[in-house]
């Protein structure tokens, strides 16, 4: 498959997990929700993904907590730096995964370079496969800046998620697409993650753009914060990425976070 007037874009990846669930969803949106591994504490994390899962999520992003999370804003940076002096590790979250991956829908490992590069990228590799992920998003790898790294993520059985931004040009879009598969995130506004109050008002021409050119699905996150928001997204993109909304929620309470978290799903569903 090709980008019009541009670079090859890679079929999809066989047996993707992450693929068939956005087929699956028809003519509604993905809802996918991240999780921030270890909050508030490491025997939380396969309950709460679990309860993801039963509210709705089609696809789970799951965050490696790491001490320099440069594209994270506050509430998810307190969240990871609040998980690491509780000692969890990637060796731990991977574990976690491995017990109950075969009750959840798809999930996306989150995690900057440095992590796997100290426990080894093979390795890493390995393990997370072993535990049943289904992708992997490293938030600081932009593609082209080690291609020997890209080619060994991307040559495993996970799909490399890749990510664009309002500001990404035509001919570096074309770039990134060449080495994805699974879906493109798509970051909704400059900057760092969190919580906002309204969205982009130039947001759904981006969008539809995107997805007039673009042939994997386009998910869109960053700044996703309500369920009114959540159903707009879904109504011009092929999934909703939320997570500072959740974590912050969460912060408040497991109840706070079951509450939100079945409100975005049926906003997404549009049974809102």
């Amino acid at each position: 498959m090709n980008v019009p007037g541009g670079t090859a874009v890679p079929a999809a990846r066989a047996g993707s997990r992450i693929r068939a669930a956005f087929e699956d969803r028809e003519a509604d949106a993905a809802f996918i929700p991240f999780l921030s591994s270890g909050f508030p504490r490491p025997a939380d994390t396969p309950r709460l993904l679990e309860r993801l899962a039963a509210d709705g999520a089609d696809i789970i992003e799951l965050g490696i907590p790491f001490s320099d999370p440069l594209a994270d804003g506050p509430t998810i940076q307190a969240a990871s730096w609040r998980a690491l002096e509780q000692g969890v590790t990637v060796e731990s979250t991977l574990d976690q995964l491995a017990e109950i991956s075969g009750e959840l829908p798809p999930v996306v490992v989150f995690s900057y370079l440095n992590p796997i590069l100290r426990m080894g990228v093979e390795r890493f590799l390995a393990r997370a496969e072993a535990a049943g992920a289904a992708g992997l998003l490293v938030t600081d790898l932009p593609v082209g800046s080690h291609p020997e790294l890209e080619r060994r993520l991307a040559g495993g059985a996970l799909d490399l998620i890749p990510l664009a931004a309002p500001t990404t040009p035509r001919a570096r879009l074309e770039t990134i697409l060449g080495h994805a598969s699974g879906f493109l995130y798509y970051i909704s506004r400059l900057g760092v993650t969190g919580a906002r109050k309204a969205l982009d008002a130039s947001l759904e021409d981006q969008v539809r753009g995107l997805r007039k050119t673009v042939r994997l699905p386009v998910a869109v996150g960053f700044g996703i914060s309500t369920p009114e928001q959540a159903a707009a997204v879904a109504g011009m993109a092929d999934g909703v990425v939320v997570g500072s909304a959740l974590i912050a929620a969460l912060g408040r309470g497991e109840t706070a976070f079951g509450e939100l978290s079945a409100a975005l799903s049926a906003a997404v569903r549009r049974e809102a």
